[in-house]
């Protein structure tokens, strides 16, 4: 059993309220590729790092907590970025189906390419996966690019290709003050949301800064300081354009 696949692990939470539908057993993988200006888990960069797990141990520690998952609970993978352990994911999410776990992904999509043999692995994931929550942090490809340092459009292209081939979304944008949060933007946003057939939901989430203690801890210059989190009004202007509703 030495070969068996093993997947590197950032942290696990048990009772997971706001990652999917119902009580979710999360799991955190190591390693993201982006470097989002906002980021509040900077120690979940690197990869290859934290605690490694087979697909077996990992569901053998979830289903502990089955019995309050409810109807609709279940495991989420988040990150980091969980696409860069894409074999593992898919080992995961294959095992958790045979078990009758609902399994939910909450993505940057940064790793998303058509190039093989990523793409038919990609497919093949979604096969097991009930809801992918996926993050779009900037409409516009230079603010993106600007924001987290990697263009957008293999994640747009993701988003179309879900909705294409029938996957459920969860579109979650985090509102930052001075970055993304202008009508603009706003608008785009909202337009290329109503071009998917799939987004069961969308999600505003306010700019915090309880993350910035990490960077500091980490040496880790944090570059939006200064910057206070949204208004009300801001946030509840982004809901209603987002959602598609009339003023």
């Amino acid at each position: 059993m030495e070969n068996e696949l093993k997947g590197y692990v950032h942290s696990l939470e048990s009772f997971g309220s706001v990652d999917g539908p119902g009580v979710r057993y999360i799991i955190f993988l190591s390693g993201c590729a982006m470097r989002c200006q906002f980021c509040h888990n900077p120690d979940t960069w690197k990869q290859q790092a934290g605690e490694t797990y087979t697909a077996k141990e990992l569901l053998d520690k979830a289903v502990r907590y089955r019995s309050y998952w409810g109807k609709d609970g279940g495991i989420t993978v988040s990150g980091g970025e969980p696409l860069l352990q894409i074999d593992f994911l898919l080992e995961l999410f294959k095992k958790a189906k045979e078990m009758g776990i609902n399994t939910t992904l909450d993505t940057s999509g940064n790793p998303f390419t058509r190039e093989e043999p990523f793409f038919s692995k990609w497919k093949e994931l979604m096969k097991y996966t009930d809801l992918v929550m996926l993050g779009i942090k900037h409409i516009d490809s230079e603010g993106h690019k600007s924001l987290t340092g990697q263009p957008n459009d293999n994640i747009l292209d993701m988003a179309k290709t879900m909705s294409d081939m029938g996957v459920n979304m969860w579109i979650r944008h985090v509102l930052v003050p001075e970055v993304n949060d202008k009508d603009e933007y706003l608008d785009r946003l909202s337009e290329f949301i109503g071009t998917l057939k799939t987004v069961k939901r969308v999600e505003v989430l306010p700019y915090h800064t309880l993350g910035v203690f990490k960077w500091e801890n980490l040496g880790i210059d944090y570059p939006l300081k200064g910057i206070a989190p949204p208004s009300r009004e801001r946030v509840e202007n982004a809901e209603r354009i987002l959602k598609g509703e009339k003023c």
